[in-house]
């Protein structure tokens, strides 16, 4: 009998101890789930949190990315677009490693006569077209880091289309602001029904090299790109100033854009961004605010960028295309993606871009161009107000853009 009892004793205590262990498995789609993927291929991750159930993902070894970020705790919704494939494969792509991340930074042009993409002398096809390796593929060096900041730094030699040789320093200081500070920076009052995620990036290019980067020599330019995941139900709104003339919008980075997917009203563009058609728009600086955004009525998320512009600067052109003005570009860009022509498709996802004007910059000048993010979730009722406070559209015209 003592026997049986003790027998049940040692039963009951394991069950109780496999109970406490059991971990029910995380969440696809979740911060979590991206950031125990992430920390077993990156062990410099680094997460930064606002006091509360905000925080952001940062990886210096992959480019100094903003990989994504939730403003609901680790269970919470992961907002940012990760390939999870691309870090599975055995070799380098020779075009782009797609991994994806809510923000990363980029350098341009893309194309045009001052290309970072393609060799001297090389046709403008995506044959040809290879991403510069520190934006792309490789490491960047940790400078600081503390629960709210992270400090990083990447310096490269380019030859840009037209022969000329750069020589750059990369800066990228990435901080998380409380929910307070988002508030005061859009000039909002949100509700306590909110949650909110932001990040602010303060991005530089510096000229290390011995001589200036003008008119005749090229210069490149800092790209802020946002990935996000699209559902069918995801509208990008730009909005635009309507007080100047000329175009609103370059339409056709890929073939022009098909009129049920773009629309224009009252100084607001919308744009559907449901990862199902592959097209690509600019505005030029000359029209661009300093702000755009995205609401998905799905999961009923309004996200905020906001960004530098500089009205009067000089953008350059990066279309695939040596015969255009090169300093005729956009200053924002939004992207939907989709499947190419031979069906493969590299998301699916969506962009919001930002870029700072050429960085025509004399041996040891700097140009600094800042880009931030903000996603809100909570009561429809209060994200409304704040669209119309940001985008100065509602959502309810937003969603009905398209239906």
């Amino acid at each position: 009998m003592q026997l049986l009892k003790k027998s049940w004793l040692v039963l009951l205590i394991s069950t109780f101890a496999a109970c406490t262990m059991y971990k029910p498995p995380v969440k696809k789609g979740s911060f979590e789930y991206d950031e125990e993927f992430l920390r077993k291929r990156d062990d410099s991750l680094i997460v930064l949190s606002d006091g509360g159930l905000g925080m952001v993902m940062v990886s210096p070894k992959y480019q100094g990315k903003v990989f994504t970020s939730t403003a609901d705790g680790l269970n919470g919704k992961s907002f940012g677009w990760i390939k999870y494939e691309t870090f599975d494969q055995k070799q380098p792509d020779p075009h782009m490693n797609a991994f994806g991340g809510e923000d990363r930074l980029w350098l341009g042009p893309e194309g045009g006569q001052f290309s970072l993409f393609f060799k001297p002398g090389t046709k403008m096809e995506f044959a040809n077209w290879h991403t510069p390796a520190a934006v792309d593929n490789e490491s960047w060096e940790l400078i600081a880091k503390s629960g709210k900041k992270v400090s990083l730094s990447k310096s490269t030699h380019l030859q840009n289309y037209a022969g000329t040789n750069l020589s750059i320093k990369l800066e990228r200081d990435i901080e998380i602001m409380e929910p307070k500070a988002i508030q005061q920076l859009l000039s909002i009052d949100a509700d306590t029904s909110v949650r909110s995620v932001g990040f602010n990036t303060v991005n530089s290019i510096s000229n290390t090299g011995d001589n200036a980067w003008d008119k005749t020599t090229g210069a490149p330019c800092l790209w802020n790109l946002d990935m996000f995941t699209p559902s069918p139900r995801v509208v990008i709104v730009v909005p635009y100033n309507e007080s100047t003339s000329g175009k609103v919008a370059t339409t056709n980075y890929f073939g022009e854009i098909p009129k049920d997917r773009i629309t224009y009203k009252n100084g607001i563009l919308l744009f559907k961004a449901d990862g199902k058609s592959r097209g690509k728009l600019g505005i030029p600086p000359h029209r661009a605010k300093n702000m755009a955004g995205s609401y998905d009525a799905e999961n009923d998320v309004l996200t905020i960028t906001m960004f530098d512009v500089d009205s009067t600067a000089s953008y350059l052109n990066q279309e695939w295309k040596t015969d255009t003005a090169p300093y005729s570009g956009d200053a924002v860009n939004a992207y939907n993606d989709g499947p190419l022509a031979d069906g493969k498709q590299m998301g699916p996802f969506y962009e919001i871009e930002s870029v700072s004007p050429a960085a025509f910059l004399k041996p040891g000048e700097k140009l600094i161009h800042k880009h931030s993010v903000f996603h809100f979730t909570g009561n429809k009722a209060a994200l409304n107000k704040i669209a119309l406070k940001t985008l100065g559209i509602s959502l309810d015209d937003i969603s009905a853009a398209f239906k």
